[in-house]
């Protein structure tokens, strides 16, 4: 009859590694990969504002400039970076940002 692996919870057992002696060698350590690095949550501090916020200020006021000239198309590009700028400069004249 042939050798059969030995079954441990319906799983088939490796075979023991044996050295020149016939001893077993000893177990390795299996190599693990580091996690994954997660992205961190951003870090508020207290009077700041995060990328995604100053985002939506500009939006808003960028929004609020078109508004004022009727929606009229073409300038919605000159009404962002007025807005961008206000909203810089009100984040820096706070000292938030």
């Amino acid at each position: 009859m042939s050798p059969r692996s030995s079954t441990t919870s319906g799983k088939t057992a490796r075979p023991v590694a044996r050295t020149a002696a016939g001893k077993t060698a000893a177990a390795k350590p299996v190599a693990t990969r580091p996690a994954a690095a997660k992205p961190r949550a951003k870090v508020k501090k207290r009077g700041s504002v995060t990328s995604e916020e100053r985002t939506r200020l500009i939006a808003e006021a960028a929004y609020f400039k078109a508004a004022q000239r009727g929606f009229a198309k073409g300038g919605e590009l000159d009404d962002w970076i007025e807005a961008e700028a206000e909203i810089d400069a009100l984040l820096d004249s706070r000292g938030v940002g």
